[in-house]
């Protein structure tokens, strides 16, 4: 087995009681002392801290924002050459068949593109697109002298405030560069628990302080991968390699928002990315199977794997449950999965396997808690 790589915070972590598990190559906190609900329900409260310093920074830099724009326009169904300065937009790297390679954030940085890639996908992510854009003569950086924070929760903003009073003034998707502590922190306003919130990169020497500078406030409490889990799902959000991959096209995953009017059919700039035809077919006239929202009935979890069916007996599989487990927030257990189109509509009543026995399960519209954005 590879040795699993430490967090430039591990030792905070073990400071802070954390239980460490292996995640994507990291030993990485899955909670604190606290637990999971208690962790949860506090970022949706107040303000959550996670380690998230284990996913990729790439920088993607030549002799201007647009040279590079437009390069990875031919890698990522996404409007970047449209993208304002000073905002960041959620895409994805797709293959020739439309599947999803990995998901990622990118940032218009001026000069240059700010890219945050998952940790399981950044080597090949890397590879890609080092094989792909330097012989344009674009540079392609793996910035790996920094971590990455996240601070969510709808009083994420108040608390990072404190410490650097500009981050009042942006909105959801902006991006900043500031000097927090001393220290040059490279910020965006987003986060993927569904609350407002700010993801935070910071030089490798003053993440320390910086991390326990705001563990001092009692409106933080330090937050682990059980509660990123449980509060991605409730936010219906998708976990690359489990509910997107390259199985799965955008327009399946119900990611066409993503792709934005300039890139689709018709568009400025359409297609010229790999899988565009059958994804514009899918844009076109609908995929054949869609992820939904589902809620099981009762009180048991129904999580990844439960293979759902339109019959309490009987009748093949439809479709399989690619996130699952109890919402703290909703109070109920919650999941979703994929199910074929004419199963898709929100209140159609399906069964899902659980143990040897079929189970009712509900489709629900997402997100399962509404979003707290500041917009």
């Amino acid at each position: 087995m590879t040795e699993l790589k430490r967090l430039v915070l591990h030792e905070l972590h073990e400071e802070l009681g954390a239980r460490m598990v292996p995640f994507a190559g990291y030993e990485m906190p899955v909670q604190y002392l606290a637990g999971v609900m208690a962790e949860h329900t506090h970022t949706r409260e107040r303000a959550g801290l996670f380690d998230v310093s284990h996913m990729g920074q790439v920088i993607l830099r030549a002799d201007s924002y647009q040279t590079v724009a437009l390069a990875l326009e031919a890698l990522i169904p996404v409007d970047i050459a449209g993208l304002a300065e000073g905002r960041q937009r959620y895409g994805f790297f797709t293959d020739a068949q439309g599947g999803i390679l990995d998901d990622l954030m990118l940032a218009n940085r001026g000069d240059h593109v700010f890219m945050v890639v998952n940790a399981a996908c950044k080597a090949a992510d890397i590879a890609y697109m080092r094989a792909a854009l330097e012989p344009q003569g674009i540079g392609v950086e793996e910035i790996t002298d920094r971590a990455l924070l996240a601070l969510q929760g709808p009083m994420a903003g108040a608390v990072l405030a404190a410490h650097a009073p500009a981050v009042a003034d942006m909105r959801f998707m902006d991006v900043a560069v500031l000097d927090i502590g001393g220290a040059e922190c490279w910020l965006s306003r987003s986060g993927y628990t569904g609350e407002d919130g700010f993801e935070i990169s910071v030089p490798n020497a003053a993440a320390g302080d910086f991390a326990r500078a705001l563990l001092a406030d009692d409106r933080v409490l330090p937050i682990g991968l059980g509660a990123r889990d449980s509060l991605r799902l409730e936010a219906g959000l998708c976990l690359y390699g489990h509910d997107i991959d390259t199985g799965t096209t955008p327009v399946e995953a119900g990611l066409t928002w993503a792709i934005q009017k300039a890139r689709r059919p018709g568009g400025a700039r359409e297609g010229g990315y790999p899988g565009a035809g059958r994804i514009a077919r899918h844009l076109a006239d609908g995929p054949p199977r869609r992820r939904v929202g589902l809620r099981p009935e009762g009180r048991a979890p129904m999580r990844e794997g439960v293979t759902l069916f339109a019959t309490e007996a009987g009748g093949e599989q439809i479709g399989t449950i690619t996130s699952g487990g109890f919402g703290p927030t909703v109070g109920a257990p919650v999941a979703m999965g994929y199910v074929p189109a004419q199963f898709a509509a929100p209140g159609t009543r399906l069964w899902g396997e659980l143990r040897g026995r079929r189970q009712p399960v509900t489709v629900a519209e997402l997100p399962f808690t509404p979003a707290n954005f500041k917009r």
